[in-house]
């Protein structure tokens, strides 16, 4: 198989396409996106995205997914170098988010007798996005199509990943399985396989996190389905590269990390409207968030919620999220009814948050958020305001949102675990001791801060140090593998201070530099003016380590305030908290 680098087309703004052969007649079209320029809290890492779609020949011909309408000229040029439109006989629709359905209305137009196959919720969106008459078929749980010449597309139902109107494809004569957002990264690289795994990982696990995880049981119901196919040679995901060496390993990652999310003691709903202003993007930085905690989240569209469905849900909840819904339109009633339901199925045991959608009609929020408040359910975070395109750090706060809640959740059986413990080993592992530290970072429009001490020196050549951080800890989102960061060391007799404004709790998008004197650093974190010394770092690489992830940096600029001065030492009396 051999790239058609003649096929190859650039643009001014880091918009290019590329295509390849990577089955019997099976192609693969990929838009690559090298400076994604809309935050979402899945882009956290910055590494821009692929689109990905496909075509499959035999006898007829399917086309699976399009691609974002940025890409418009480029794709559908790169399209009709393929093939006449107009001899696509199916259009398969993975599922309907923008990014891969933008351009199925120009698809349509280039091929007005093709015949749209998608899940009957899919259909029913794009009745509604194309605002016109097409073709359809609805594709079941293993319904096949027969395009000829051996390719059998067998159909896989995977709602809510990430979108409820999600569904696989199986191709039999070449063993590709197209899966959309699933088993996909926010990773553009000229490769289109995996063969990198290193570079690879650290995008593969923020897109679990961010997008996959927060729906860990519908992630193991897909791999149910999946299990149940004779072999799956490539993962074309819709997403970054495809999964092609790495198969087994990489898609054991995802059941091995939905298993671990699944056993949680307490679960969250997070209530959200898909494809209405930014409702999907901000519920997916309060469900992580969440998930964060180690609590389970479950997340429903209100565009398609079921009655009884939500009422089963929020008996079975500790939690519940819930978006603004627009006041009118053609989902408006729908969305309705279903916070109707979940306001009269919530009990006063349970916490709460609300967000608004900035769908331009949205319903006002503090009706909304009084009726909550009247069911006897208490509020976990401040109602999430978003008066305009959301931000940095608009969905940043989102997140810090969602991780109060989920500590809200556990601070009662985590107290009962530190109370229960009495044992030599524990109290033997907290005679470890250990310095003080405030980890501080900067990334785009966040800062952010930390109080350490789990820090150790762990190399010589280059210079480098591990520092242990709780997975629910904010600074987390800014220390991921590239990022960069100022490890400042507090000083013996002068540390008070700053350890007891550190250690507050602060509120969602909370300054927590305000009254602090700080200078800025080569890299752009916070320098505290107090501290003994600082270091600048970038993180190389992080290890899961349970409760806590491992980050190992290197240390790129050092400097010393006071020479004759110690840091500050910090002694414990148990190993099981701080």
């Amino acid at each position: 198989m051999v790239a058609l680098g003649d096929r190859n087309i650039q643009s001014e703004n880091r918009l290019t396409t590329q295509t390849l052969e990577i089955g019997d007649e099976t192609t693969v079209m990929r838009s690559l996106d090298w400076d994604r320029d809309r935050f979402d809290i899945e882009f956290g890492l910055q590494n821009g995205t692929t689109y990905n779609s496909y075509l499959v020949r035999g006898d007829k011909v399917a086309l699976i997914d399009t691609s974002h309408e940025k890409f418009r000229e480029l794709y559908l040029s790169l399209l009709q170098g393929e093939i006449d439109p107009a001899e696509i006989d199916y259009l398969i629709v993975s599922h309907t988010e923008p990014d891969h359905s933008g351009l199925v209305k120009d698809v349509l137009a280039l091929a007005p007798n093709i015949t749209v196959v998608g899940a009957k919720i899919a259909i029913s969106f794009l009745e509604n996005l194309v605002h016109q008459s097409f073709n359809s078929q609805i594709a079941k749980n293993g319904d096949q199509i027969d395009l000829g010449q051996g390719h059998v597309l067998e159909f896989l139902n995977a709602p809510n990943l990430h979108w409820p109107d999600t569904i696989f494809t199986y191709d039999h004569k070449t063993q590709i399985l197209y899966t959309c957002d699933a088993f996909g990264s926010h990773f553009c690289t000229d490769d289109t396989f995996d063969a990198n795994l290193e570079a690879l990982s650290p995008d593969y696990r923020f897109y679990y996190e961010c997008l996959m995880g927060p729906n860990a049981r519908s992630v193991l119901g897909a791999m149910k389905r999946m299990d149940k196919l004779e072999g799956i040679n490539t993962i074309a995901t819709g997403h970054g590269p495809l999964l092609r060496h790495n198969v087994q390993e990489l898609t054991e990652r995802y059941r091995k990390w939905s298993k671990e999310k699944s056993k949680a003691e307490k679960t969250a709903a997070v209530f959200y409207i898909s494809d209405y202003g930014y409702s999907d993007r901000l519920s997916q930085a309060i469900a992580r968030g969440i998930s964060k905690t180690g609590v389970a989240v479950e997340m429903m569209d209100l565009k398609v919620a079921d009655v009884q469905e939500v009422q089963e849900l929020i008996n079975y909840v500790s939690a519940f999220v819930v978006t603004t819904p627009p006041a009118s339109g053609r989902y408006a009633t729908v969305a309705q009814t279903a916070i109707s339901q979940i306001l009269a199925a919530a009990k006063s045991k349970q916490i709460f948050g609300v967000f608004e959608s900035y769908g331009g009609d949205d319903q006002p929020i503090d009706p909304l958020l009084t009726r909550f408040k009247d069911t006897g359910s208490k509020e976990a975070f401040s109602a999430i305001r978003v008066k305009d395109t959301p931000t940095e750090a608009i969905y940043q706060a989102c997140e810090e949102s969602g991780t109060d809640l989920g500590q809200k959740l556990t601070l009662k059986e985590n107290i009962k675990k530190i109370k229960e413990i009495d044992g030599d080993l524990e109290k033997a592992l907290g005679r470890l001791s250990s310095g003080l530290y405030i980890l501080t970072a900067h990334k785009g429009d966040l800062n952010g801060a930390m109080l350490a001490s789990w820090v150790a020196q762990a190399s010589f050549e280059p210079l480098g140090f591990t520092v242990a951080v709780a997975k629910d800890r904010a600074i987390e989102s800014l220390m991921q593998v590239g990022d960069t960061f100022v490890i400042n060391v507090l000083e013996a007799d002068n540390y008070a201070s700053l350890m007891s404004h550190f250690l507050k709790r602060f509120p969602p998008g909370a300054d927590r530099f305000a009254g602090v004197k700080t200078r800025t650093a080569e890299n752009g974190s916070p320098i505290l003016a107090d501290a003994l010394s600082y270091m600048e770092c970038k993180v190389v690489s992080r290890m899961e380590c349970s409760d806590h992830w491992l980050v190992y940096s290197e240390v790129t600029v050092g400097k010393v305030s006071k020479p004759d001065s110690l840091t500050a030492v910090h002694h414990r009396q148990v190993g099981t908290y701080y």
